[in-house]
């Protein structure tokens, strides 16, 4: 099986050696538009191979499209992030570009591709690439909300002193500091709410902490994380290539879901073979619902500069 991950950079590097080392693809196809740094980060993994015990195959190109042929899954990690003096609009419109002209190639090439964005705004380039290729829904799925969910339920670990292994929690609505919806009414600890193990003003912070989950390891690193984005990526992948049928809260296209309409945010979905199989629509609370229309306007208004710019 043929993964390609598009963007060689720190976050498409984690993507290929997290998929590589679970070792449930044959191959792995990094992409680049940089004279030869993609066939660099590759040559490195592949001299890891030996001490990690994979075998999955891993190769660089740069900007040839036609090395990705045939892939299953396709990861696009590419884009700029905002510069000094760049307006919103601008780092939107510069993104879409690069996104479109990425999805049309790995399209041109592999046809029953399925896409995994991982691009921002994530949840305006996954609707984007909806709108532009004119795809099945289930082939476009927003990688948001898995590590959304991974950032909660490592603070909820680190509240209630515990590994992670024991807590369950989702975080649903669109990818961004205001969009997250923590939904720590569905948390627990091995089956028991975390409602039992802290305080309600230790929970309040546990899902402050969380939604500037990003934004904090930005200041300190310098640049955006990578590990963790990486490692949820290659579990989306996993279960996509594997068959697997987890859940996982991402962003895809609602048609009527949760009251929305034309527009990709996140939720609770099931993953398999061909994507996105089911979207589980589960009972929330008035809070929580008046929460996920409130991100849902956070994402629209977004989506609308697409429009503007006639980007779609």
């Amino acid at each position: 099986m043929k993964i390609t991950v598009v963007g060689a950079g720190a976050v498409g590097a984690s993507c290929a050696e997290y998929i590589a080392i679970k070792n449930f693809a044959s191959e792995v196809v990094l992409v680049d538009i940089k004279e030869n740094f993609a066939e660099g980060k590759s040559m490195d993994l592949m001299q890891t191979a030996s001490l990690n015990s994979f075998d999955t195959k891993i190769i660089g190109s740069t900007n040839d499209y036609s090395q990705t042929a045939g892939s299953h899954v396709a990861v696009i990690t590419s884009g700029i992030p905002r510069k000094p003096g760049m307006t919103r609009d601008e780092l939107i419109g510069i993104n879409a570009g690069i996104v479109k002209q990425v999805a049309q190639k790995l399209i041109d090439y592999s046809p029953d591709v399925i896409f995994v964005i991982v691009s921002n705004p994530m949840d305006t380039m996954t609707y984007l690439t909806y709108k532009s290729l004119g795809l099945q829904k289930n082939r476009i799925i927003g990688m948001g909300g898995a590590l959304d969910s991974a950032r909660f339920k490592y603070r909820l670990s680190e509240a209630m002193n515990c590994p992670s292994s024991d807590v369950s929690a989702m975080v649903i609505g669109g990818h961004s500091d205001k969009g997250m919806v923590t939904l720590t009414s569905f948390a627990t600890r091995n089956s028991i709410p975390v409602t039992e193990f802290l305080s309600a003003d230790r929970l309040e912070q546990v899902k402050q902490d969380t939604k500037i989950g990003g934004a904090t390891l930005t200041a300190m690193l310098g640049t955006s994380a990578w590990y963790a984005p990486g490692a949820a990526v290659s579990a989306l992948v996993h279960s996509i290539v594997c068959d697997q049928n987890k859940m996982f809260p991402c962003s895809v296209i609602l048609e009527g879901e949760y009251g929305l309409s034309d527009l990709a945010i996140g939720v609770p979905v099931i993953l398999g073979k061909n994507g996105v199989k089911k979207v589980v629509e589960i009972k929330l609370s008035d809070k929580e619902i008046n929460q996920l229309k409130e991100s849902a306007q956070g994402v629209l208004s977004t989506n609308n500069i697409l429009k503007e710019m006639n980007l779609i």
